[in-house]
């Protein structure tokens, strides 16, 4: 199927109640327990974020949430606190312009000696199954993407596809695609629709599962 097609396709198609309401009792249950039995952990990272950097450990990103809302995703502080303020400070020309096109930048000189080892094990994401409790994220999904990422990179039609689905904490990207795919190859925008075509719950029980392995080899290749 072509791109622009499948683009058309999702645009008319709803998912069916079945798979919303198992996907998110699902989804509110197994984070909850994870919150539990990963709490202690989660204190311990940071109290090591306030004592070493003296101040908030969490970090709270502006993204895109379902129907186009903004929502507030949760992370451990992994960069100085004046890194989203005054990036200039630590990024060069170079580094800038990556910075601005794929918000994210290889070897990124802004991370604490704390946030490389967060960053490198996805263990600052975390705090995100908070953000799945109350209804921001999914376990699964898009990856949650800034208002200035979706308008230079989606057009009209493609964002009234994105805004009808909760974006997750993990996906398609996530577990096959994130150490190479970018907004300007275009890659990440066609991982995206990817996902959105094949969803499922075998699919997100699948790419829940393979998330931890694909962790594990990311934090490897570093």
């Amino acid at each position: 199927m072509k791109y622009d097609d499948l683009v058309e396709e999702l645009s008319n198609k709803t998912d069916n109640c079945f798979y919303l309401i198992t996907k998110r009792c699902f989804d509110v249950f197994t984070s909850f327990i994870a919150l539990l039995i990963l709490s202690f952990l989660l204190l311990i990272i940071a109290l090591i974020i306030l004592c070493s950097q003296h101040h908030n450990p969490i970090f709270r990103d502006k993204r895109v949430g379902k129907n186009g809302k903004i929502i507030r995703v949760f992370k451990f502080k992994t960069m100085y606190q004046d890194a989203e303020s005054n990036p200039e400070k630590y990024l060069n020309p170079e580094q800038m312009q990556q910075w601005k096109t794929e918000r994210k930048v290889d070897n990124d000189p802004r991370e604490t000696k704390i946030g490389k080892f967060l960053r490198k094990t996805s263990i600052d994401e975390l705090p995100q199954l908070l953000n799945v409790v109350i209804g921001d994220l999914a376990l699964v999904g898009n990856r949650p993407i800034t208002e200035e990422e979706m308008l230079a990179n989606f057009s009209e039609k493609e964002i009234k596809v994105l805004n009808q689905r909760r974006p997750g904490i993990t996906g398609t990207w996530q577990v096959y695609h994130r150490t190479k795919a970018t907004w300007k190859s275009g890659e990440r925008k066609e991982y995206i629709f990817e996902y959105l075509k094949n969803r499922s719950l075998w699919y997100d029980l699948k790419l829940l599962i393979l998330t931890i392995p694909s962790c594990i080899k990311f934090a490897l290749k570093k």
